[in-house]
């Protein structure tokens, strides 16, 4: 009697990473000056053109680079998913319900605050966070929160109703590109686990905040990261090899990073 034939082991099989292209400082050029050159809407345009797989733009309180009209005609005039970047406020909740974006990004944001500062407070923050995702949710957007990369973290953020984190990228990249190598590989450890509870509470999880291609290419190898989300750093290299080019040459990192997860 012969043995059964051992089954044939497919290798495995990851889905194609998302590129989420944030177009804010695009607005910044334009409000340094006035007027209404350079267009956000575009430079989301010609993102997507050029590969990107959805926009991303965030409306701050003090509007200082994206306006509440940049919104309006992005989710009238892109083809692409829009992921509106928010704080959790009575204001933008409603601007969002009335925009309907096809995705909703809940991010902490202080006015004196250069960028986006660290995740947000979603174990102290909950019974705030719990209803505004879920009135979001009702509105039709697929509601994400941006965090620290902590499990503990990650499974708060599940308990208050978010089917998506986005962890915070930033504290890697800047060790990394400091060369600061045991504190970069200690902060790639925290993503790394924050990922894998994500996937295991069946979230979808995202990454960003500092990327630039080669901490990109790092993290792509994770295989729960489906998406990550690069705007300042794309923005920059713009200036010096166009749009196009700069994404063209993200997607190319990510997809060589995501090929080593396989």
């Amino acid at each position: 009697m012969t043995a059964p034939r051992s089954p044939k082991v497919s290798p495995v099989s990851l889905p194609r990473l998302r590129l989420g292209v944030n177009i804010d400082h695009v607005a910044t050029v334009r409000n340094a000056r006035g007027g209404a050159l350079p267009d956000p809407v575009r430079a989301a345009l010609a993102a997507i053109a050029a590969g990107a797989d959805g926009i991303t733009a965030h409306l701050r309180e003090d509007r200082r680079h994206i306006r509440d009209a940049d919104m309006t005609r992005l989710k009238a005039e892109i083809s692409k998913p829009l992921n509106f970047e928010m704080a959790a406020t009575d204001e933008m909740v409603a601007i969002a319900t009335r925009i309907a974006p096809h995705a909703v990004c809940l991010v902490p944001e202080r006015r004196e605050e250069r960028t986006t500062e660290g995740g947000l407070d979603v174990v102290g923050q909950h019974a705030r966070l719990k209803p505004v995702i879920a009135e979001l949710a009702r509105a039709g957007a697929r509601v994400s929160l941006f965090v620290e990369p902590t499990r503990e973290v990650v499974a708060a953020s599940r308990a208050a109703g978010a089917p998506v984190v986005e962890l915070h990228t930033g504290s890697w990249c800047e060790a990394f590109v400091a060369g600061e190598t045991e504190k970069a590989k200690h902060e790639f450890a925290r993503i790394a686990a924050a990922a894998d509870e994500a996937a295991k509470l069946g979230l979808e999880c995202h990454a960003g905040h500092g990327l630039d291609y080669d901490t990109a290419r790092i993290v792509a190898a994770i295989p729960s990261v489906v998406e990550l989300n690069i705007g300042h750093f794309l923005i920059g290299e713009a200036i010096f090899v166009g749009l196009a080019e700069a994404i063209g040459r993200m997607r190319a990192a990510m997809d060589e990073g995501r090929a080593r997860a396989r």
